[in-house]
């Protein structure tokens, strides 16, 4: 798959060090995954989830560094493309206000 806005993922780290090590292990498997459906996402990240948003439309979100944030990402298997569209604290991703933006 190709990862469009790496360079979201390497601003969060540069704030957030504790998720360095998680982020580049999910951009590698991403990466190295040929996903053809969402179930196939889930054997590469058994605790990825697809979640509605308010546009209607369905992201896949990640646990990232042991659950301490949230990844948010359009896979869009039929052109082999992963939107990375936001990152989050676990505390930022239950207020669900997020929702609202996608």
């Amino acid at each position: 798959m190709r990862i469009v806005k790496t360079s979201m993922l390497r601003a969060f780290w540069g704030a957030h060090r504790e998720a360095e090590a998680s982020l580049r292990t999910w951009a590698q498997q991403a990466r190295a995954a040929e996903w053809r459906n969402f179930a196939e996402v889930r054997k590469t990240f058994p605790s990825a989830d697809q979640v509605a948003v308010a546009s209607g439309r369905t992201v896949a979100v990640f646990n990232i560094a042991r659950n301490r944030y949230r990844l948010i990402a359009a896979v869009h298997d039929n052109t082999r493309i992963v939107y990375t569209l936001m990152i989050l604290t676990h505390k930022e991703y239950d207020r669900a206000t997020w929702k609202e933006r996608l």
